[in-house]
């Protein structure tokens, strides 16, 4: 098995990313991802590493962008009420906090897949994400 310069192996490392994202967030997962990317050699590593950091950001954008719509609903009910009317539509609200759930649970089963995969130097595709990956990132 191919080691780092940190002295463990390029899947360890690997997986290391994704538990990052998965665990402790943003800081951790790119701290990571920029020593991958600055020191190491192995293109799947960094390929991994970067692949962390855009599944990170496309579960946060979409999970944003999911809850604008309660946002613009209340914003609407404010206005409403400034004129001493009432205006909100309940059955919007609780669809989107079951949507942002569903998002949830598939991130953390898709980071702990790429995790568990990453020990062996493994991948779960996703065909349009990790063609993009490769085209910037090789």
């Amino acid at each position: 098995m191919q080691k780092t310069k940190l002295g463990i192996t390029v899947g360890a490392l690997g997986a290391i990313t994704y538990f990052a994202g998965f665990f402790s967030g943003y800081l951790v997962a790119i701290i990571l991802a920029g020593y991958v990317l600055l020191f190491e050699e192995n293109a799947w590593l960094k390929r991994s590493a970067v692949k962390a950091i855009v599944l990170m950001t496309f579960f946060s954008v979409l999970v944003a962008l999911i809850n604008f719509i309660p946002d613009v609903i209340g914003f609407i009910g404010n206005i409403v009420s400034v004129f001493n009317g009432h205006f909100a539509i309940v059955k919007v609200s609780q669809i989107i906090t079951v949507l942002v759930s569903g998002i949830n649970i598939v991130e953390k089963i898709l980071f702990l897949g790429l995790g568990i995969r990453a020990l062996s130097q493994g991948t779960i595709v996703i065909p349009y994400m990790d063609a993009k990956v490769s085209k910037y990132v090789d």
